[in-house]
């Protein structure tokens, strides 16, 4: 097992933020009402934070759809939270936008078990990356971003050095100014958000900084690729009524036709899309 080691220039000029000490004292001594309105002063400048990364955001989407429309496919690498909030993401896609289950890849150091229970050492294995990565046959087509909160992740880094070598794009999310994965990164995504209400807790803000720019990337790069129409999820799965329900909907919005009606044309034609399209035709 490989772990990473800083170099030294890095090391001398690298502070991790989400690792400094709360603003905060005494929080055992905070009433509920005083811990909940503490916590929601943080989280109100969780936005403000991404906002000031929108052009990162922006470039990495604009890789994203290349890739995309290429043929190529988005890999989320991460652990911990950080991975959690990548499979996530990648698992709400087909539902949400009808693409084939292997388009968007969450995975998280220590496999899926990882996901509900922690895998210990998982992270500081720097080359598994690469080798959970061939296993899905990772080609030059699709792009890898790489969540880790702290930007100092060895999986994660590693996983993105070796993409590097063999050019395949690669991107992050991370929470700390000039990181190491920030300066490996080709497009990078820094969203300073500061010392966590609990010192080091980085589920907090940095993970909700996290799954917000999570929700752009993919929301943005589907949107791009045609997955909505007006502001409809039409090519979404009818995975329950409330989602057949909703779809129903969507099609008596768009054309005249009763909920029964639209009720067997979506019966009929599988998707919104679909029976919109093939409506009187």
């Amino acid at each position: 097992m490989r772990l990473y080691n800083f170099d030294t220039k890095n090391t001398m000029t690298f502070t991790k933020t989400t690792e400094q000490s709360s603003k905060y004292e005494h929080l055992e001594k905070m009433s509920v009402n005083e811990l909940l309105t503490n916590i929601n002063n943080e989280d109100k400048t969780v936005p403000l934070a991404v906002e000031k990364a929108l052009p990162q955001i922006e470039a990495l989407v604009q890789q994203t759809v290349v890739n995309l429309k290429l043929g190529g496919r988005i890999f989320y690498i991460g652990a911990g939270t950080s991975g959690r909030l990548g499979v996530v993401d990648a698992s709400e896609c087909p539902p949400t936008f009808g693409v084939p289950f292997d388009l968007v890849n969450g995975i998280i150091a220590g496999g899926d078990t990882a996901i509900r229970r922690a895998v210990e050492n998982a992270e500081d294995n720097a080359t598994q990356a690469w080798i959970d990565l061939q296993a899905h046959n990772i080609n030059q087509n699709d792009i890898v971003i790489g969540i880790a909160a702290s930007g100092t992740t060895p999986y994660v880094i590693g996983g993105l050095e070796t993409c590097n070598k063999n050019n395949i794009a690669t991107g992050c999310i991370t929470c700390n100014e000039g990181s190491p994965l920030a300066l490996t990164a080709k497009f990078p995504v820094v969203v300073v958000v500061g010392p966590e209400f609990v010192t080091g807790s980085s589920r907090m803000k940095a993970g909700t900084a996290q799954k917000l720019v999570l929700n752009m990337i993919s929301t943005a790069s589907m949107i791009q690729l045609g997955k909505v129409k007006g502001n409809k999820m039409v090519d979404m799965q009818l995975s329950n009524i409330k989602l057949v329900d909703r779809g129903v909907k969507m099609i008596m919005g768009e054309i005249p036709v009763s909920y029964e009606e639209a009720s067997e044309l979506l019966k009929k034609y599988g998707s919104v899309r679909n029976a919109v399209d093939n409506y009187n035709k």
